[in-house]
C-alpha cells in the first residue's frame, strides 16, 4: 500500500491495518531520535526506554495529524516523538540538568584517567583536575547516587549471615523526594541538621565516604565489617536522611 493511500485509508475509513503500516513506515524516525538522545542519557535510562516512549508519541502524532493541512508529517511527528521521550527521561530521573551535566563531566574525566593509568583515580585527584573542591565533588556524587534507582527486590548480603532487601531501605515512593527539594533550593541547613540526627556509626559512614573519599571497601576495613555491610549502612543513612528532611519539610522547615 502506498503511503498516500495508507493515510487516506486510515483517516477516511479508520482501518487499523493502514495505521499499522504508517507506524512501521515512520518507525525509523523514532529510532533516529532515540539514538540522538541516548548519547546524553543517564545510565539507568536505556535507548529502548526512549524508543518505547517515542512509539507512543508517534501513534499520537498519526492519530492527530491532518494530511489536508499541507504540513509535512515528519516535522509534526518530530515534536511529539521528542516530547514523549523527554517526558520519559523526566519521569525516570529528577536530577537537575546542571547536576547531570557535571556528573557526566566527572565520569568522562574518571574514565579517561582510568584508561590512561590502568587504575581508578582518587576523588581528590578528580576534584583537582575538574577545578572543584572535594566537597563539591562529594555533593554531586551524593545526589547522583541518591537518584540512581535499584531493584527494590534485589537482596544483598549485609554481613554476619544477614541479608536485606533494598525495598526495606527506601522511603514511601508516593512521598515527595526531599533530596530533590534540597537540590532545587539553597538552604543546606536542613541537610546538616538531618545528618546530626543520625547515630554515630551512620554519621561516620557518611563522613568517610563523602568527606574523606574512602571507598565502601576501605570503610569496611576501618569499621571492621564487610563491604556489603557498609553498603547497607550507607543505604540506611540515606533513607534516614530523606525521612528526616521530609519530616522537617512538612513541618515548614524548607524555606
Amino acid at each position: 500500500m502506498a503511503l498516500t493511500e495508507a493515510w487516506q485509508e486510515y483517516k477516511t475509513n479508520g482501518k487499523d491495518s493502514a495505521r499499522e503500516e504508517l507506524i512501521l513506515k515512520y518507525l525509523p524516525l523514532v529510532k533516529q531520535l532515540a539514538a540522538r538522545l541516548a548519547v546524553r542519557l543517564p545510565p539507568w535510562v536505556s535507548q529502548e526506554d526512549l524508543e518505547s516512549a517515542g512509539i507512543f508519541g508517534l501513534m499520537s502524532a498519526i492519530d492527530r495529524f491532518d494530511p489536508n493541512h499541507g504540513t509535512e508529517f515528519e516535522a509534526y511527528a518530530y515534536l511529539r516523538i521528542r516530547g514523549a521521550m523527554l517526558d520519559e527521561i523526566r519521569r525516570l530521573t529528577w536530577l537537575p540538568r546542571s547536576l547531570w551535566q557535571r556528573m557526566q563531566e566527572v565520569n568522562q574525566v574518571r574514565e579517561e584517567l582510568e584508561k590512561k593509568r590502568g587504575q581508578r583515580p582518587s576523588d581528590e585527584e578528580l576534584a583537582r583536575i575538574l577545578g572543584i573542591t572535594a566537597g563539591e565533588l562529594a555533593k554531586v556524587t551524593f545526589y547522583f547516587q541518591a537518584a540512581c534507582p535499584v531493584s527494590l527486590e534485589e537482596v544483598v548480603n549485609a554481613g554476619n549471615g544477614n541479608r536485606v532487601c533494598w525495598g526495606d531501605l527506601v522511603e514511601d515512593p508516593e512521598s515527595p523526594d526531599p533530596l530533590e527539594l534540597l537540590c532545587q533550593g539553597d538552604d543546606q541547613s536542613l541537610l546538616a541538621e538531618a545528618v546530626a540526627s543520625l547515630d554515630e556509626k551512620l554519621k561516620l559512614v557518611l563522613a568517610l565516604y563523602y568527606q574523606e573519599g574512602l571507598t565502601l571497601k576501605e570503610i569496611g576495613r576501618v569499621l571492621n565489617v564487610s563491604e556489603s555491610r557498609v553498603c547497607q549502612l550507607h543505604a540506611k543513612a540515606i533513607k534516614k536522611l530523606r525521612e528526616k528532611i521530609l519530616a522537617m519539610s512538612e513541618a515548614g522547615g524548607v524555606r
